[in-house]
């Protein structure tokens, strides 16, 4: 997800006069990606068209883990928060209609289903789950995620679910909510030959994505702390221009490891079964959240909802269904400062 999406890809971006920050992002490529792990992890389309979401109740795709493509409506059967409800204000309530903005070219936060029209992914879930708790309906809208804050200063949209870090900048132009957490971790070839750890890469060629926070917090970070002010060598960066290169380098060996977005790592790993593994611990987690215009009148109503959700069994299965189930939160609190 800064990666970086919390991860979510960690690739910082501007909007406007708002400085970027963590939503997961994306030389010598050889024919060993296969389509899956390419669907995985490529962009999958983008129009900045609105969508109405309806209550599909099929899942596509077979099974229930992370590797199924759940086209189906979470939020079916979900009652209204009568709490959260009365929060909203009038104008929205007569409206009767939320509008969230997102970037649909994520997997698995935040991607369109193979039919190129049902948006899918753990972000669109939430959406649709905190507009269920609202009892109103949801519009989702595609947008590049470079425009999104802009988009919510200027009213076009009433929220935004995806993957964003809380940034003091950003804190500046909006109300965030943290709802997840997004991290860094460590892939491997399947089975790790080579025995490595997250805190065992001294000398190792860990490859990580250009201008990403791997490549500049926290591979340098991992190597003084791990490695050089221990006196052993340096973890060797390998700075490559996408995350698809790096695991392509894996395979090949041409690298030991990559560092990169833990929910993108996970889940080219379901994709592309027993070609990656991804250690354990990760390297770091953050919170990131749901973000709307500042002050914007509609934020209590949707911090409720989140909570509501969070306590409901719902959150467990929109997280277990997208391989992130070791990503959850206990409270929707006021999002700080992560940089």
């Amino acid at each position: 997800m800064e990666i970086n999406r919390t991860g979510r890809r960690t690739v910082r971006r501007t909007a406007g006069a708002v400085a970027a920050a963590m939503q997961v992002n994306r030389q010598l490529s050889i024919p060993i990606v296969t389509t899956a792990l390419a669907f995985a992890l490529a962009a999958c389309g983008a129009g900045a068209t609105g969508q109405n979401v309806g209550a599909k109740s099929t899942a596509q795709g077979g099974g229930s883990g992370p590797s199924a493509e759940h086209t189906d409506d979470i939020s079916i059967g979900v009652k209204p928060d009568q709490n959260a409800v009365k929060l909203l204000p009038a104008a929205v309530k007569a409206k009767g209609t939320l509008s969230v903005a997102m970037d649909l070219s994520y997997p698995p936060t935040t991607f369109m289903a193979s039919d190129n029209k049902t948006p899918i992914g753990f972000n669109p879930d939430m959406a649709r789950l905190v507009a269920a708790e609202l009892g109103l309906k949801l519009q989702i809208n595609n947008v590049k995620f470079d425009t999104i804050i802009t988009g919510l200063q200027a009213n076009r949209y009433d929220f935004t679910v995806s993957t964003m870090g809380a940034t003091a900048d950003r804190l500046k132009a909006l109300d965030m909510v943290d709802y997840f957490k997004a991290g860094t971790g460590v892939s491997v070839p399947y089975g790790n030959p080579q025995k490595l750890g997250t805190h065992t890469l001294c000398g190792h060629r860990v490859g990580v994505t250009s201008g990403s926070t791997q490549e500049l917090q926290w591979l340098p970070q991992l190597s003084k702390q791990d490695c050089t002010s221990k006196g052993k060598p340096a973890i060797k960066a390998v700075t490559l221009p996408s995350v698809n290169d790096a695991l392509t380098q894996l395979v090949s060996k041409r690298i030991d490891a990559v560092m990169y977005d833990f929910v993108a790592l996970e889940w080219a790993a379901t994709q592309q079964p027993k070609t990656f593994d991804v250690l354990k611990p990760l390297v770091t987690t953050k919170p990131v959240t749901v973000a709307l215009k500042k002050d914007s009148p509609l934020t209590p109503a949707v911090q409720a909802a989140l909570q509501s959700i969070i306590d409901s069994p719902k959150y467990a299965q929109a997280l277990g269904r997208w391989g992130l189930q070791d990503l959850g939160i206990k409270t929707a609190a006021t999002a700080v400062p992560q940089d």
